[in-house]
């Protein structure tokens, strides 16, 4: 399922589109400062993180600067899922002054944010695998920036977690609205096996042991448990033995993954991986060509 999403979005990466629209936000009716500079001038230059980061974004950077120097020359000491150390190299730049200088704030965005989610990724992964025996994947939500979820899904993967739906066209996961709307669990699952079908996986959320135990009666195959302390996890784990994907939301931070982790459910879902992070600082300097 999450390898399907992954290869889908890779294929569709709006990368172009992306740096587009953030290169006529910036840009405008044109650069007055980078104007100053002779306009056949080429320069050389490198990008740098100040601090140890995973490293993401290589397909906006590159999107940007293809549309101000399609002949712009990259060279990537760093990968996307890479990790770099404080004051590294990760990419050298040739190409025309202008458009180094136009292009310089839109690549840093992306690198800065894109790095910050896969960063903040890799450190809830780093925590879950330190927990021996445990089976759980860190997986991210739909709590993204609009028009940039995509991007920051990839960059859940280059930290080394995986994808939960893409959208709401792709998979079911039925909330309490849904279930109270629909006339209770059961009710829902019926309902929900109309278009199953069409959808990568149906999910409910439950918040009581009771209403799990109803949506496995239900046939329920994946079953997401909302804000359960870790008794109740461990309880759901056991009462389940197997017969449906277990996912916890709610509550989830870096001091208490390992311990959810431990309870033995399948997958950990994180809003706090694209929506509550920290950008990771970049810089660019020129150098002599």
């Amino acid at each position: 399922m999450n390898s399907l999403h992954f290869c889908d979005a890779i294929m569709a990466l709006p990368a172009h589109a992306d740096a587009g629209r953030a290169l006529d936000e910036d840009l405008g009716t044109g650069d007055l400062t980078a104007g100053l500079v002779d306009p056949v001038q080429r320069s050389q230059a490198r990008v740098l993180a100040r601090e140890a980061a995973v490293i993401c974004g290589r397909p906006w950077v590159e999107a940007t600067l293809q549309r101000l120097d399609p002949q712009a020359d990259l060279v990537w000491h760093v990968r996307d899922g890479q990790s770099c150390s404080a004051n590294q190299v990760i990419l050298e730049i040739q190409g025309n002054s202008r458009a180094l200088l136009s292009g310089e704030r839109t690549l840093l965005n992306f690198l800065q944010l894109l790095s910050a989610v896969a960063t903040q990724t890799a450190a809830y992964v780093r925590a879950v695998q330190a927990v021996a025996g445990n089976r759980a994947r860190i997986v991210d939500t739909r709590k993204t920036l609009p028009g940039l979820r995509l991007a920051q899904k990839y960059a859940v993967r280059c930290g080394g977690g995986s994808n939960h739906r893409i959208g709401l066209y792709d998979a079911v996961l039925i909330k309490e609205n849904h279930i109270a709307a629909a006339g209770g669990v059961t009710a829902v699952l019926q309902r929900a096996a109309d278009v199953a079908a069409r959808a990568t996986f149906v999910e409910i959320e439950v918040e009581t042991l009771t209403q799990l135990e109803e949506a496995l009666a239900a046939g329920a195959q994946m079953v997401l448990l909302d804000n359960m302390d870790l008794a109740q996890l461990r309880e759901a784990v056991r009462i389940t033995a197997g017969r449906a994907i277990l996912e916890v939301s709610g509550g989830v931070g870096l001091d208490t993954v390992a311990g959810i982790a431990a309870t033995g459910v399948d997958r950990i879902s994180i809003g706090a991986l694209t929506k509550d992070i920290k950008a990771i600082d970049f810089s660019m300097r020129f150098t002599q060509l």
